[in-house]
């Protein structure tokens, strides 16, 4: 509809006139009755558009009249709708199945949990069987494993007796269960010992060490040695198992020839007609011309031992042969050092240099044992005979400080402190080193010293000059020595005199 555009005031004015101008009085009415004329036209055009289009605002009144009867009847349904619900409220209803769903899961969950629970018991009571079974038929390695793989199933930390702590708080068949795989733990391990026992034995009359392959007791026949150190390794018990070997390995073998109470040759026997031991048999050496403290031979004899202990014993496995060095090789270092190294200890310092071949054994005899693993290759502790030998020279000097004291205190002890007596000769009571009298070093005059005194000097000045000609290291010991025996002069003079 053009009629509806916009209406442009100045259109309707006289061309004439300049925008800006003001109207007059005529020009009003003119643009007056133009407007008129202009509205006259809109109305007339506006009816004859609705006149044109009657049947659309017709529809279209009629549905904005059914849309207005629908939203009454929706009204009227949701207030029916909320006054039902207001007087009869489900929010009880819904609340209480819900609490009903969450319970019947609950009780599903729990019913679940025991049936897992159950079946766990129970398969746990059948391992728990099957490891007496086989415990009984000789297979100690699987019965080992299982009771293992039941101690992290059952919860068991630590030693076989922890499960007494925890039962106030489980339930109990659990703690039966506990109980039952402490008592299968305690079989296991009586069962391995008692092998142990009967595998490794000594006898004393013929100086023989014995180590069967095969053992038959119990019912089990041919039950092998290495199965038995697999089962202690997989129970983990080796360390417990093996003390008792190695004590009894180091009482009457490695004692014996560490501490020189007899010089001894190994002879290594392996029965062949059986198949199934072998023996190390220990007698007196027959060579009268070994000397009774022989380091070398006594190094010899010890790796010789080891290696049979390697071969028959621990079946050339590392992890057994080092648990059993940890077990025996502290003592026997301690006895080769007491009983060895302490004593060639040279008295002199001009025989040290004698020593390095000493040194030299000794650090290719502890080389030997790393190989075979009876020490740790990378442990400083187990190198206690390399560092005993390496510091000779601080142990030689201890040992003649030790010496010096002795002296110093027996001379102390056991000499008079008496002046002599004046003498009547003027010759002699002159005479240098008579009777007690010296010369002072740095006066011109003399004195009278008692002989105690006199020799204890001597051995401090013969000390001194000793440092003069020795390593830094020693002549501090040496030093130091000196030094304590004035002070011991010093502590018993005012005692005894």
């Amino acid at each position: 509809m053009d009629v509806f555009d916009r209406i442009n005031v100045q259109d309707l004015l006289p061309g004439t006139e300049s925008p800006s101008s003001p109207l007059s009085a005529p020009d009003l009415r003119l643009l007056i009755s133009r407007l008129d004329s202009h509205s006259l036209r809109i109305k007339s055009a506006v009816q004859s558009f609705l006149l044109s289009h009657q049947a659309d605002f017709s529809s279209l009144f009629e549905q904005c009249a059914d849309l207005s009867s629908r939203s009454e009847r929706l009204y009227d349904d949701i207030s029916a709708l909320l006054n039902f619900i207001s007087e009869n409220p489900i929010e009880a209803d819904v609340s209480r199945i819900v609490r009903q769903i969450v319970q019947r899961k609950r009780e599903a969950k729990e019913k679940a949990e025991i049936s897992e629970f159950v079946e766990a018991i129970l398969e746990s009571d059948a391992k728990l069987s099957e490891m007496r079974n086989d415990l009984k038929n000789g297979r100690v390695v699987e019965s080992a494993q299982g009771l293992m793989e039941l101690k992290g199933a059952l919860g068991i930390t630590g030693g076989h007796g922890d499960y007494e702590a925890a039962e106030g708080d489980e339930l109990a068949v659990h703690g039966i269960l506990k109980r039952q795989w402490n008592e299968c733990f305690e079989e296991i391990q009586e069962l391995l010992l008692r092998y142990m026992e009967m595998s490794v034995h000594f006898e004393q009359d013929s100086s023989a060490l014995h180590v069967k392959y095969q053992t038959d007791a119990d019912g089990i026949h041919g039950l092998e040695l290495c199965n038995v150190l697999k089962a202690m390794e997989v129970a983990g018990i080796l360390d417990y198992g093996l003390a008792k070997t190695a004590d009894l390995i180091m009482r009457y073998v490695l004692t014996p020839v560490a501490s020189f109470k007899t010089m001894i040759s190994c002879i290594e026997e392996n029965i062949e007609e059986l198949g199934s031991e072998a023996v190390l048999k220990l007698a007196p050496s027959d060579d009268p011309g070994v000397c009774k403290v022989d380091g070398e031979r006594m190094y010899s004899t010890i790796i010789k031992i080891v290696e049979f202990i390697d071969k028959f014993l621990c079946s050339q496995n590392g992890t057994w042969m080092r648990c059993l060095g940890k077990l025996t090789w502290p003592s026997l270092s301690d006895i080769i050092i007491s009983n060895f190294l302490s004593k060639v200890v040279p008295d002199d310092a001009s025989k040290l240099a004698e020593f390095q071949e000493i040194r030299k054994a000794t650090i290719g005899f502890e080389d030997a044992l790393k190989k075979i693993m009876f020490i740790s290759s990378s442990d400083d502790k187990d190198m206690k005979l390399s560092l005993y030998a390496d510091n000779i020279e601080v142990h030689f000097a201890s040992r003649k400080r030790i010496q010096i004291l002795a002296k110093a205190r027996s001379i102390l002890l056991e000499c008079s402190f008496n002046l002599p007596q004046p003498q009547v000769d003027r010759k002699e009571e002159h005479a240098e080193g008579s009777s007690g009298r010296v010369t002072l070093l740095f006066s011109a005059e003399k004195c009278v010293v008692s002989e105690a005194a006199k020799q204890l000097m001597e051995l401090v000045h013969r000390t001194l000059q000793d440092v003069c000609l020795l390593p830094p290291k020693v002549g501090l010991e040496f030093y130091q020595a000196a030094r304590s025996a004035i002070v011991l002069y010093e502590a018993i003079i005012p005692v005894k005199v």
